[in-house]
């Protein structure tokens, strides 16, 4: 059995190919990001409608809009509205320019657990980033800042 190298597997000084490391990067961020959705959402909201309201802070969208932005069908994103509204954390107004769409908002109790949600996702990384020596915290936080320019290209 074959094994992919690592950019771990390389020494100081050895260059790391762009795409094992880009290996080493997914990995890493989706195992990350998933853990931060499943162990930090908490029990008030799931993690689909966390990211539901995370987008309506961006203001009012229509079904249809949010469901291409989850990339899900309208059905499933009408069951997480419904769940967010039946709640009050969102509500659905008319759409202004067509009469035919609803548009779903955030109500102040969505902004509300939407914070409360993040600051548990924060806590949880926090709380990991701690048990990390200074030279690690170091390295991430370069890491951080390279790939949040890399992800605004």
């Amino acid at each position: 059995m074959t094994t992919t190298p690592t950019a771990a597997d390389h020494g100081p000084g050895v260059s790391i190919r762009p795409d094992v490391l880009a290996i080493d990067l997914r990995t890493a961020v989706m195992r990350t990001s998933r853990k931060l959705r499943v162990e930090a959402t908490g029990d008030v909201i799931t993690p689909g409608q966390y990211t539901v309201l995370a987008h309506l802070r961006n203001g009012p969208q229509t079904l249809r809009e949010l469901a291409e932005r989850e990339h899900v069908q309208a059905p499933s994103m009408t069951r997480i509205v419904n769940a967010l509204t039946d709640r009050g954390f969102a509500t659905r107004t008319a759409h202004p320019e067509d009469g035919r769409q609803v548009q779903v908002s955030i109500t102040p109790a969505g902004e509300d657990v939407l914070a409360e949600a993040r600051e548990q996702r924060t806590a949880w990384l926090a709380q990991r980033v701690a048990e990390l020596g200074e030279d690690d915290r170091l390295i991430l936080s370069r890491a951080a800042h390279i790939m949040q320019r890399l992800s605004a290209k």
